[in-house]
């Protein structure tokens, strides 16, 4: 029965945000409430609540005053040479941007901390992509492709869980798998590639007027060649050919003209731009403060990196400090925390909530119950499969269950039985990790709440678009390490 329930319990609470029937926040408190009190857990699912939630107080006040140290300087104009920085490099075209985004968001990564890559993927990218019209929903996918790939370096937690929870040494269990995190990363950047070609076709479509004109539609096609600059707008007309862009404009040439065209037309139409913290005429823009911003938001970084203080102290000094500088008055002071209210409620309420499902899942015993019944259904005949069939299983059961439960509770049992086999834990221990790209999109993984709050986009939005991408991802990393022989067969 318990597994049922909790089947039952993961599968209604993805349909309902997905197909938008309840909001995350909603889903997540009355879906597991409900199916808790057909587990039988009574009056006892409010002390399971409050016990999960205990373990959350840390990671919501860390998001908090994350949310308003980045906002705050996005606000000063702290990015924006850094936006302008990228728009130069990449140009207007979509599929560039989402690609150097992936690229971002991946190097990034090597930190091994999902939130802190968030936060500045964020900061850096969603500029520019309010700025081109983009929708964030790409951006948030990209982000959580890149980084739940690169979340099996050996500092990012799963690998060290799995080797210790297998007693292994973490370099035996990563090491043979660089050539499935290589396999990955092609992967992610494919899709990116992808994604932004889907969103160079979308901006012609909706908003024709800006990028489907004769002038500039054909700054995302192909190549031109030759040509002289007309009229001094940086716009090279070539010849019509095979590659050549429908009006034989360069698209490097025609970028600025593009950009300065959009600019202006959106200027023009509506106040989008206000909203893209690029509006030179902000009242928050503080150039004078900018060094001081930026070695604030170093130290900020280096002492994150370094994990010598709490995380959530960091955030909360590093927040006190910069609104005390760049807003001296009290009154200013209350209206930056109250701009960014909305952005802190979604997010911790989603944090909070989210440990009303993992309370239940525990408390319930829906967690060891699914695991168990897992390990009992394998055939024995599948038996010298038992690595690939974990490697599987690790794409959905890290999904609704923390790593801490699979890596120590689940997996263990998964090996004991694989050995009778001939497979080795390392065999184990190595494909249970190449399902961290799917993990990594759980609404119980608090950095994935964190992108979404940020990128202001709906996290059902946000599974319809990543959950398939990141399963193909996990299979491929999966079948990547038999081929190679990361990941054995008995």
């Amino acid at each position: 029965m318990l597994v049922l329930l909790g089947f039952a319990m993961i599968a209604v609470f993805m349909v309902l945000i997905m197909t938008k029937k309840l909001t995350p926040v909603l889903a997540l408190i009355i879906v597991p409430t409900v199916f808790g009190l057909f587990a039988g857990a009574g009056l006892g699912i409010g002390p399971m609540v409050m016990d999960s939630m205990k373990s959350m107080t840390s990671t919501a006040a860390l998001l908090m005053f994350a949310i308003i140290y980045f906002g705050l300087m996005i606000d000063v104009g702290l990015f924006d040479p850094l936006v302008r920085f990228i728009l130069r490099k990449l140009g207007n075209d979509p599929a560039k941007v989402v690609l150097g985004t992936a690229i971002l968001a991946a190097a990034v990564s090597l930190d091994g901390d999902g939130s802190t890559t968030f936060i500045l993927t964020t900061a850096a990218m969603l500029p520019v992509y309010l700025r081109l019209k983009m929708s964030p929903v790409v951006l948030t996918c990209v982000a959580g492709l890149a980084n739940g790939t690169m979340n099996i370096l050996p500092w990012g937690g799963p690998t060290a869980r799995a080797a210790s929870a297998l007693k292994l040494d973490v370099n035996d269990v990563f090491v043979p798998m660089v050539p499935s995190l290589i396999a990955g990363l092609i992967v992610v950047l494919v899709f990116s590639w992808l994604l932004g070609l889907q969103e160079r076709n979308r901006l012609r479509a909706v908003a024709p007027e800006i990028w489907g004109v004769p002038d500039t539609a054909a700054a995302f096609d192909g190549d031109s060649a030759g040509g002289s600059t007309a009229g001094g707008t940086g716009i090279r007309r070539g010849r019509k050919g095979p590659g050549a862009s429908p009006a034989g404009l360069s698209p490097e040439g025609s970028s600025v003209a593009v950009l300065e065209r959009a600019d202006s037309l959106v200027d023009d139409r509506d106040s989008a731009m206000a909203d893209t913290a690029l509006d030179p005429n902000r009242k928050t823009l503080r150039p004078k403060l900018f060094w001081f911003n930026l070695g604030l938001t170093v130290a900020v970084m280096v002492t994150l990196v370094a994990n010598v203080i709490p995380l959530p102290f960091v955030f909360m000094v590093g927040s006190a400090v910069a609104l005390l500088v760049n807003f001296p008055k009290v009154k200013d002071q209350s209206a930056q925390l109250i701009a960014h209210a909305p952005s802190i409620v979604a997010v911790v309420s989603m944090v909070m909530a989210a440990s009303v499902l993992t309370g239940v899942l525990n408390g319930t015993g829906m967690v060891k119950a699914m695991s168990e019944w897992l390990v009992q259904i394998i055939p024995s005949d599948m038996g010298p499969l038992m690595a690939v069939i974990t490697g599987v299983l690790s794409i959905p059961m890290t999904f609704f269950m923390s790593n801490d439960a699979f890596y120590f509770g689940v997996l263990p049992v998964l090996s004991e039985t694989a050995a009778h086999y001939g497979v080795s834990a390392a065999d184990m221990a190595r494909a249970s990790i190449t399902g961290q790209p799917f993990h990594l999109q759980s609404p119980l993984v608090p950095a994935i709440l964190l992108l979404v709050s940020l990128a202001k986009v709906d996290l059902g939005d946000h599974h319809k678009k990543v959950l398939w991408r990141t399963a193909v991802i996990s299979l491929v990393m999966l079948g990547v390490g038999v081929l190679t022989g990361a990941i054995g067969i008995g």
